[in-house]
């Protein structure tokens, strides 16, 4: 990767533009940075992927750390502390930005 994102799985959407983040406040980068999670803060965010001819091409997006309020809405959400809630550009594979 270009630069240190953090890892999601984007099968795990709770909206079309919030996703799972993390059952706890730190969570590591794609570079093992610890990195703390706080409501407003801004993240890259990544899931791995490949492309029609079996190269990595990951997926990605760019988003602000939101504290998980769902978890009584949707159970299912509730191991997770935080969410993503991806910015307007989506999610998009990493090819895209060459």
């Amino acid at each position: 990767m270009k630069e240190p994102r953090l890892y999601v799985d984007f099968n795990e959407m709770i909206e079309d533009d919030l996703v799972l983040l993390s059952k706890t406040d730190f969570k590591l980068d794609s570079d093992g940075n610890r990195i703390e999670l706080i409501a407003g803060a801004k993240v890259k965010i990544y899931m791995d992927d490949i492309d029609d001819n079996g190269e990595e091409d990951n997926l990605i997006a760019d988003g602000i750390v939101e504290e998980n309020i769902y978890r009584e809405k949707y159970s299912w959400t509730s191991v997770c502390k935080w969410n993503c809630r991806i910015d307007k550009k989506g999610i998009f594979h990493e090819s895209d930005l060459d």
